[in-house]
Parts: structure tokens; C-alpha cells; sequence
């Protein structure tokens, strides 16, 4: 049997075999406090739900490199820039190519809706390039978007759809990492030597499927 233990804030869902406690920060329960008491139960997977400070990724960190699988959040731009944000709250390159052993980035995109769409003809071929499309392939690229109906409200919207990147933390990343590399030159390192792919990589190509549209990428996905 797999001891598995959650600190969250709130505790959204109950979860059958699994230990949940509620952040309560007025009697000094709080993330740091209950990873801690956590790791003397000898659970096997922790998951904290936020890192919200330095205290708790300190204790985090030191979880995982005692054999723990810790899973947790943190509020980044993207994947790799995790990297960057670790090291600003304190933990060292060595430490983070140790313990740190995959970073999903998530955004949550409006979906077209199935039923009323349609060939979006205003989209021209410089909005594609903005969006990073390659120059010499917009003139074949049909986008799409929902003309409004009544199964959407006349939205052109229906549903959600998860947009995801996925970094492992490869000997390569491990190597950048502990040569201080930039959060651009790891993005460089990961696209090029294992074949990450960005969320940006990942809307494009929902867009030309027609999961979402030329304007919910750019309102998500633009480059800042």
C-alpha cells in the first residue's frame, strides 16, 4: 500500500486513500508545517499544493532527494522557466538538477465550438507570421473559428481545452543548469537537443486542427 499525503488549500476534492489536510495558516498550519510533519510518516509520494516560499521549497527539495515523489505548483510564464524562478527562491543549480525531475506548464484555452465551425477568411498572412507560423508556409494554412449558434449561445465557444508543455529534465537541462545558462539559452537547449516542444508549439498546431482560434491563442499564448 502506497502512503500518499496532500496539503492544499482549500481541499477541493476528496480523494479515497489519500491523507488530505487543509491549509490553515491562523494555527500555524501551514505548507511548510505540514510537509514537515508529513516526512515523518514515511509517505511515498507528497504533494504540496503551492510553493509559496522559500521554507517550503527548502523542505520540498530536501523530500525529494530523500527518495519521496513530491509533486507541487509554482506560478512561472512556462516550463523551463521554473528553472529560473527555483533558483531565484534560493535553491542552488546542484540542488535543482538533483531533485527536479519534470515541469509541466498548463494553460486552459476557450475550444471552438464543433458545431458552427468554420474557415476564418479575415485571418491574413501576417497575423499567421505574428503567431510564428514559418514564412514560407502561411500561404497554405487555414485557420478556423466558430461562427456562433445555438448549441454555443452565439459564442463560437464550447468547452475548454488544456494546452501543455512538458519539460524532462535531461542530462542536457542538468548540464545547462549547473553551467548557468539563461532561461532563453535552456529553451534553446531543450528544443534542440530533446525535442521540446512549448505551448506555443503545441496552440499552433490546435489552431490549424481548429481546436481553438487565431484570437484565443494570441489572448494565452502570445509572446510577451
Amino acid at each position: 500500500e502506497i502512503n500518499i499525503l496532500t496539503v492544499e488549500d482549500p481541499v477541493e476534492f476528496g480523494i479515497d486513500g489519500v491523507g488530505q489536510v487543509h491549509v490553515k495558516e491562523d494555527i500555524g498550519l501551514t505548507f511548510s508545517s505540514a510537509l514537515r510533519s508529513f516526512l515523518r510518516q514515511d509517505p511515498e509520494i507528497v504533494m504540496v499544493g503551492e510553493i509559496r516560499d522559500q521554507e517550503t521549497i527548502s523542505i520540498a527539495i530536501k523530500a525529494a532527494l530523500t527518495g519521496h515523489l513530491v509533486l507541487s505548483t509554482l506560478h512561472t510564464n512556462d516550463a523551463v522557466g521554473t528553472i529560473t524562478r527555483l533558483i531565484d527562491m534560493g535553491v542552488e543549480p546542484y540542488m535543482i538538477t538533483s531533485a527536479l525531475s519534470c515541469v509541466v506548464a498548463q494553460r486552459l484555452s476557450r475550444k471552438t465550438c464543433e458545431y458552427c465551425k468554420e474557415i476564418d477568411k479575415d485571418i491574413n498572412e501576417g497575423q499567421l507570421i505574428t503567431a510564428g507560423f514559418p514564412v514560407d508556409q502561411v500561404s497554405r494554412i487555414n485557420l478556423f473559428h466558430g461562427a456562433g449558434c445555438t448549441k454555443c449561445n452565439n459564442t463560437g465557444y464550447k468547452g475548454r481545452k488544456g494546452i501543455y508543455e512538458v519539460l524532462e529534465v535531461t542530462d542536457n537541462i542538468k548540464q545547462g543548469v549547473l553551467n548557468n545558462l539563461t532561461t532563453p539559452e535552456l529553451l534553446k537547449v531543450a528544443q534542440e537537443q530533446d525535442g521540446f516542444l512549448t505551448m506555443q508549439d503545441q496552440g499552433r498546431g490546435m489552431m490549424i486542427d481548429g481546436s481553438i482560434t487565431f484570437e484565443e491563442y494570441m489572448r494565452i499564448l502570445a509572446p510577451h
